[in-house]
Formats: structure tokens, sequence, C-alpha cells
């Protein structure tokens, strides 16, 4: 298993912040959390591989929205927010030297990955101000052939579809109800009590990573089975980020 990860920007404090408000970054406890955050991944046996830095680009740290990753086919987003675009030429000669083969969001289409929720072979696409449906019908012709079926969903509430539902190991599809447009889109869907509640990384087994911010969200999973691994990662909180946008994981074909 491997995990993309990258460096968050001095110019952190910048970061788009388009449904919350704005509020100070700490950047060295930014810099701090990043590296709780990729320590983390390696103690549960994830190689993680850094994506040459973008100090230019404030949103850089939330690699997971410069491509979506399905079996070995890394389709390179177009960023709806197109000052975000210049993050993409890193990320994209990382994965191409892990061996993926390449597809790319072409205009007029626009994706971002944290827009996609991967469960098991069905992939809901987030239609919302960042992905438009040239680009979900753009993934939905490079990735249906390779066995994928791609399901539209709308995001209105929150930045991305990620923002507002995750899953859990078992496929449950996890979301906090007032962050969500339609929870009936899923046929098994648990609501959380908190916002932060609805995003966790699968790190293998039983194990959820998930921000510490959601103490009663860990509660619920724990009595579902699972071992919440609890990370702080309050200022990527402060601009819409979560546990999900800050790697992009590699689970192989």
């Amino acid at each position: 298993m491997r995990a993309l990860v990258r460096r968050p920007s001095p110019r952190l404090h910048e970061g788009i912040v388009d449904h919350i408000e704005r509020v100070p970054i700490d950047y060295e406890l930014a810099v701090k959390q990043w590296e709780q955050y990729v320590a983390l991944l390696r103690r549960y046996e994830w190689e993680t591989v850094e994506v040459a830095r973008a100090d230019d680009c404030p949103d850089s740290v939330f690699v997971e929205d410069t491509m979506v990753v399905y079996k070995n086919m890394a389709m390179i987003a177009r960023p709806g927010a197109a000052s975000r675009r210049p993050e993409i030429a890193g990320a994209e000669r990382t994965i191409e030297q892990l061996g993926y083969s390449i597809d790319r969001i072409r205009e007029p289409g626009t994706l971002d990955g944290g827009d996609v929720l991967k469960v098991a072979d069905l992939m809901y696409v987030g239609r919302s101000d960042r992905t438009n449906a040239e680009g979900a019908a753009q993934m939905r012709r490079t990735f249906e052939p390779l066995s994928a079926t791609v399901v539209e969903v709308p995001v209105s509430k929150v930045l991305h579809l990620k923002s507002a539902v995750t899953a859990l190991p078992n496929g449950s599809v996890i979301g906090y109800l007032p962050a969500v447009d339609d929870a009936s889109i899923f046929p098994d869907f648990i609501s959380v009590p908190e916002p932060s509640g609805a995003h966790v990384v699968l790190l293998g087994g039983n194990r959820l990573l998930m921000a510490a911010s959601a103490p009663k969200s860990a509660e619920l999973f724990a009595g579902l089975g699972y071992e919440p691994i609890f990370v702080d990662i309050s200022e990527y909180e402060k601009l819409e980020g979560c546990v999900t946008c800050l790697s992009v994981r590699l689970r192989g074909s």
C-alpha cells in the first residue's frame, strides 16, 4: 500500500475557503500536524511517496484533488478552481513514475479528486462547484470500460462530495446529514453525529484514521467493531480540509 502526500505550502493561509468563515492558520502547527498524519500512515504499513512541493500553490497539500486512481489508471484532474491547476503537473509526474497509466480531464471538463468516493467498483462523483457534468462524463468514459460504475451525486452544501460522505470497509457510506444533499442515493447509509465524523481513511483491517475532532463518531464506529485512530488536523479543517484530502491512497489493482 502506498500513499501520495505533499508537504504544505508556506502560503497555506491563503488557501481557498468557500463554505466556512476564514480564520487564521498556524503554519508551524499545520506542518507538525501533516508530519503526524504521514507518520501514522507509515506506522500502519503505508509507504508514503512525497510529491514535489508546490510552494506557490496555497492548497497544494490537499493532494487528493489532483487525481482519481482506479486499478492501474490515474485520471488526472482539472480543478474547478483555476488557481489550483498548477498543482497538477508534479502530482502527474509522480503517479506516472510509479507505473500508472494516465488519462486527463480535458476542457471544458472540471473535476476535483475530492469529489470522487470509491466503494469497491462503484464510483460516486459529486456534481459540485468544482466538478461539472463534462468532468463526470469523462470519468465515466475512462473508468466504466475498466468495470467501474459511475454514479453522479448532487453536492451543494459543502466543498466536495467527500466533505460530506466517505465509506467504511464494509461499503457502508457514512455522512453528516446536514451536509448531504440526498442520502437516499446511498443504499447503506449511516448518519454520524459530527461533521468531521463523516471522514475516514481506511488504514487496513478494521482501522479507521479520523479527525480528533469527532469523538462521538469514533464511539459509533467502535460500536460497529472498528478501531478509530485519531489525528489532529485542526489547521486543515479551517480550510475545509479533512483526513482524506491529505493523501492519495494506492491499494494496487
